[in-house]
């Protein structure tokens, strides 16, 4: 969102629109006392970002699953813990990678699972919660976690409380449908929710998802959490946002 303007110019557009939280991708291209004191100036609290993804321009989308690079990781993992404590972030999202042809998926999930027990363990004095995140294999091929299920029991076999999912309203319509009933099964462990429609990957009412039920439906079902609005609109931004009136305070 807020494409119109350079990123650094995004913390007062969102706060101009009406946000009090924000989340990026990746900060890292930035010194925290710069992001710190724009996230002050514009009374915003940091949700979420995600670990470094490795390569991103060559294609690599997180190096936790991948055999061998777990001392790159780890490096990963610490600077993302810096960012976070500095900025007083509150989750960070561990993506997991690409299965390349050749790789054992057997293998990725049990080096995904070993270094989200690691930066969990790292994350928990600094109360930082660790997301995991299904992304549909559509707009990311051979990306490990690619469903709502997948995601849970990895979430299940790492069992620390700070680690939860990531629950994407976009990537489980394009992957699987039947997204309230998944909301419902899964909520005691998701930690995040983000939306966008389908199709397209835009604002809320652009597509075929029925978000006033949805959001209805997860105000009724108890969800506290935060919902990330990790979309690209249509056109302007602020004009996209008229989906949104009376919802950015609830």
């Amino acid at each position: 969102m807020f494409q119109e303007v350079d990123f650094l110019q995004r913390f007062a557009a969102a706060a101009q629109a009406g946000f009090s939280k924000v989340e990026m991708m990746f900060p890292y291209e930035y010194a925290v006392e710069q992001l710190s004191q724009l996230l002050t100036e514009h009374k915003l609290d940091l949700d979420l970002f995600n670990l470094p993804p490795g390569d991103f321009k060559n294609g690599e989308r997180g190096i936790a699953a991948l055999p061998g690079r777990q001392a790159e990781f780890k490096q990963f993992a610490d600077q993302a813990l810096y960012y976070a404590k500095a900025l007083n972030c509150h989750k960070l999202h561990c993506m997991s990678g690409i299965v390349a042809a050749g790789m054992s998926h057997e293998e990725c999930t049990k080096t995904y699972i070993d270094n989200l027990k690691y930066l969990a363990q790292k994350a928990q004095p600094l109360g930082l919660e660790i997301m995991v995140e299904a992304i549909n294999p559509t707009d990311m091929p051979n990306y490990l976690v690619n469903n709502q299920q997948q995601s849970f029991d990895i979430v299940q076999q790492v069992g620390m409380d700070n680690v939860k999912m990531q629950f994407d309203i976009y990537h489980c319509q394009m992957a699987q449908g039947n997204v309230a009933d998944k909301l419902a099964k899964f909520l005691p462990y998701i930690g995040h929710v983000q939306i966008a429609d389908v199709p397209g990957r835009h604002e809320p009412g652009t597509g075929e998802i029925n978000f006033p039920f949805l959001f209805k439906h997860i105000d009724e079902l108890g969800y506290q959490g935060t919902i990330g609005c990790e979309y690209m609109p249509k056109a302007n931004t602020q004009a996209g946002l008229v989906w949104a009136q009376g919802q950015l305070d609830d």
